[in-house]
């Protein structure tokens, strides 16, 4: 899913020389990483985190590239459970109750077939041994792709976008809120927003795979 190159055995989903290459953070075990930078002030949140940076025309970009648009679920599953395998050692995500994936709009969740977070969010169960609550927050505003978006007109794209159901079942638990590229926050930012406003006392940590 990186290079087309055909796999040899014991590989799955990405090569051994793919995966060596990839650029990895290490954000997850540095309590002033980039992403905590980014998100600090935004919203109440205790950690944030992403794997790999991303950048134009890198193998990262083509991964998220298959997983969002090519029909290829599994590389955020695969993604999601090799990286749930590192938070798993972090002390940062010790106490972590459940993970909530961003949730897409129905119509784009209709027009894709499945939700890249969601993906994303299974493999981070897989790996952290934690389980994935993934009705608890919607998308209620059908918006723009932000892709092609200038940073500066992301934040209203996806003001009041989501809502939650029954959020008070879930009080004081400690959510892992997923998505799959931390840009400027913004998306990132409503959805927590969502969550605290509907589950009391409950503690936001971030996780996403690419860090653009």
């Amino acid at each position: 899913m990186g290079c087309n190159a055909a796999l040899i055995a014991q590989e799955e989903m990405i090569c051994t020389s793919c995966l060596y290459h990839l650029p990895y953070t290490a954000f997850h075990m540095d309590s002033n990483n980039e992403a905590v930078q980014l998100l600090k002030g935004k919203f109440p949140f205790e950690f944030a985190t992403c794997m790999l940076h991303l950048r134009s025309g890198s193998i990262v970009e083509k991964l998220i590239y298959n997983l969002k648009y090519n029909n290829h679920p599994q590389v955020g599953k695969y993604l999601g459970m090799k990286y749930g395998t590192s938070l798993r050692e972090s002390p940062f995500f010790a106490n972590i109750d459940m993970i909530v994936p961003v949730p897409l709009h129905p119509k784009r969740m209709l027009k894709r077939g499945y939700n890249q977070s969601e993906c994303i969010a299974a493999g981070l169960s897989l790996g952290m041994d934690v389980p994935v609550i993934s009705r608890l927050l919607h998308r209620g505003r059908y918006q723009k792709s932000q892709t092609k978006m200038y940073r500066s007109d992301r934040i209203g794209n996806v003001a009041d976008s989501f809502y939650c159901k029954n959020g008070e079942q879930w009080a004081a638990r400690h959510i892992l809120l997923v998505d799959d590229v931390l840009t400027t926050g913004a998306t990132m930012a409503a959805a927590a927003e969502a969550l605290i406003s509907a589950i009391p006392h409950c503690k936001i940590y971030i996780v996403s795979i690419g860090r653009a």
